[in-house]
């Protein structure tokens, strides 16, 4: 699977345009229900404030269908959407963006919201730190006592996460390897086991 990147921490930034108060917070989530509660969250948390417009994108910006975004009830097509484009063509995944306005008494216009919506994301993503996205496959096996060492050895040389490994009359091993990686550590410990590893299937 293509990889692609994600936020590596929250940031919030602050403008004032006109009198209002425009807080853009960006924040990391997997999930289309993290991206909603992380909303919900701020309207609970900021119940004062005029607006809470949002966006997010869960998954790989290039691909997913996993998007949203609202205006909160300023006029249609000038928060929510201009929010998203920027996001969008930030090429960054599993991000949801909330912009929390608190209005200043003079009106931006259709224009000026549109600008100050999509320039509060620009601006948080100048300080938007990112890391890769990487896919994981689980995989177990079971090898025995006299592999386990060269067993380790060759885990090594690969992107492997939760490496479980249990001592019974075999030692079980467990563990999450990048997807485009699996073939590859299979193959190898194959070669290196003259066939004699015993991979489980799992349901």
């Amino acid at each position: 699977m293509p990889t692609y990147n994600v936020p590596a921490q929250s940031v919030e930034v602050e403008e004032v345009i006109k009198n209002s108060q425009f807080i853009t917070r960006l924040h990391h989530v997997v999930t289309a229900e993290a991206a909603k509660a992380f909303i919900k969250k701020l309207n609970q948390d900021y119940p004062d404030a005029t607006h809470h417009c949002w966006a997010y994108i869960v998954g790989n910006p290039r691909s997913t269908t996993l998007i949203g975004c609202s205006d909160d009830g300023e006029p249609s097509g000038t928060a929510g959407k201009p929010m998203l484009n920027v996001l969008q063509h930030a090429d960054i995944g599993d991000i949801v963006a909330v912009c929390t306005r608190y209005y200043g008494g003079t009106k931006l216009g259709t224009g000026g919201l549109t600008r100050a919506y999509g320039g509060g994301v620009k601006l948080a993503l100048e300080s938007l730190p990112t890391k890769e996205k990487i896919d994981y496959d689980k995989i177990s096996f079971e090898i025995e006592y006299s592999q386990l060492k060269d067993c380790e050895h060759l885990m090594k040389g690969f992107q492997i996460e939760n490496l479980k490994i249990d001592y019974q009359t075999k030692i079980t091993v467990e563990l999450e390897i990048a997807c485009e990686e699996v073939e590859e550590f299979k193959l190898a410990m194959d070669n290196k086991f003259k066939g004699q590893i015993e991979w489980i299937t799992t349901a």
